[in-house]
């Protein structure tokens, strides 16, 4: 991780993004969105992990997140490593899946030319947290995340989209995760 993005203060919000390699559209998949959101549940139950906000992109992802258990770090760390394999793992095993050979060999790719790697990577290394420590940065990285699903074309209005928490914040709806709104 680079210098310049650390981790602050673990009870504060902090922006996260976190992007598959090659910028590969992996969760054009709901199968894959799934994983992935049973990971963050699994956080917020057994990790700590205070989710905030978040958005699944087709080939990145957007958290508000805290803590007040754990360190930030230590947490994401778990998350991308379990979610990376569980990922691959299921990438491998649908036998529907058509991209299949071409995303593994671009996994592979990227995981023979990272020393960090053994055998396939998943996410890109960093994830450039982003301590929202003003409420000027807390109203603008949310507008941003939640917003992502209109600028790409996906939705009309960001509460339609439901890999988002932006049900919990527009209306009185509850969506797929626990928020602790900000």
């Amino acid at each position: 991780m680079s210098s310049k993005y650390k981790v602050g203060e673990d009870a504060l919000p902090h922006f996260v993004t976190f992007t598959v390699v090659g910028w590969i559209d992996v969760f054009s998949r709901e199968w894959y969105k799934e994983i992935f959101i049973e990971s963050l549940q699994y956080c917020q139950e057994n990790k700590g992990l205070v989710l905030h906000a978040w958005i699944i992109m087709t080939n990145h992802v957007h958290l508000i997140i805290s803590s007040n258990s754990n360190k930030l770090e230590h947490i994401v760390r778990d998350l991308k490593k379990y979610t990376s394999k569980q990922i691959i793992k299921a990438i491998m095993e649908n036998n529907n899946e058509s991209r299949k050979e071409w995303m593994l060999n671009l996994f592979a790719y990227a995981g023979r030319t990272n020393n960090n790697n053994k055998d396939f990577q998943f996410w890109k290394q960093d994830y450039h947290p982003v301590e929202l420590n003003s409420v000027e940065k807390v109203q603008q990285r949310l507008n941003y995340l939640h917003e992502n699903s209109v600028r790409s074309g996906l939705v009309w209005n960001t509460w339609h989209y439901k890999y988002s928490s932006a049900i919990d914040y527009y209306t009185k709806e509850k969506g797929f995760l626990k928020i602790e709104l900000l």
